[in-house]
């Protein structure tokens, strides 16, 4: 893969009342949720999205994630998930959301994902690959790690 310059990929959200569980904060769930919409994101803007996959049959499948839960998030929070790459093989990406609200970090999730056709692992395509490769940043310090 070519030396590619990182691009910024951020989502932003904001907590719905709905979302906050009977300790008046954000219920879990629904940070993977916003996580969720985060990859979409990196899928519609690297060529994955709805249209991608009606015309290939071929997606983007989530097979492991991390998810740290740091601080406890109110309703009305202004959400923003910056997205990075850290990882491009042919058929499998790894990818890690950063949540943060008013700046101060708050959530993380590390995803490994594979590109599948049709139930079975593919390889991206070219042109794929290298928006993926856009994306690319530096892995942070807690990525890899296992729960302790």
């Amino acid at each position: 893969m070519a030396d590619l310059s990182r691009t910024e990929l951020t989502y932003s959200d904001t907590v719905r009342p709905e979302w906050i569980d009977y300790n008046g904060h954000l219920s879990e769930p629904y940070y993977v949720l916003v996580f969720g919409y985060a990859t979409t994101n990196l899928m519609e803007v690297s060529g994955l999205g709805e249209a991608y996959r009606s015309a290939t049959g071929a997606s983007l499948y989530t097979v492991e994630a991390h998810v740290r839960y740091l601080r406890e998030v109110a309703v009305d929070a202004k959400l923003v998930v910056t997205t990075s790459v850290l990882s491009l093989g042919a058929k499998k990406l790894r990818l890690c959301h950063e949540m943060r609200v008013d700046g101060t970090l708050v959530a993380t999730e590390e995803l490994l994902t594979l590109h599948v056709t049709d139930g079975r692992v593919s390889p991206f395509p070219e042109t794929v690959a290298a928006r993926l490769g856009e994306y690319l940043g530096p892995v942070p310090e807690y990525a890899g790690r296992a729960i302790a």
